[in-house]
């Protein structure tokens, strides 16, 4: 298992929907979120290969460094926000719109639905 990703034993069955909700469906919300990149960077005037290009190898580098660095990411996003710069911007807009809440949200949706498969299947 371990050639296709990070293998964690989970004590708990129950857990397994939120390891659903945080890693099973989460490729999804990456996928998603590069997307919503990739449109925003075009209508920003990129052609779609190089917004894309962009987007994935951002994506790519933010979590190796996530991966790499003892910070939280919270620490991290705070260390490459400078003060009322582009990126603190880009942060407070996310904040106003709640994209935090958003997120917990689609996860909460995702566990609550692994839960009601899990019962479906077990009748």
């Amino acid at each position: 298992m371990e050639a296709s990703g990070l293998v964690m034993w989970v004590d708990d069955e129950e857990h397994m929907h939120a390891v659903t909700a945080v890693s099973g469906s989460a490729p999804a919300y990456m996928f998603y979120f590069i997307e919503s990149m990739v449109d925003g960077a075009v209508a920003l005037g990129l052609d779609k290969e190089q917004a894309s290009a962009l987007a994935m190898q951002t994506m790519l580098g933010a979590a190796k460094m996530a991966m790499n660095s003892d910070d939280a990411p919270a620490e991290l996003r705070r260390k490459v926000t400078s003060p009322n710069g582009t990126t603190q911007a880009a942060v407070e807009s996310m904040q106003a719109n709640e994209i935090g809440r958003q997120i917990s949200e689609a996860m909460q949706a995702c566990y609550d639905r692994s839960q009601a498969l899990s019962e479906e299947m077990s009748k």
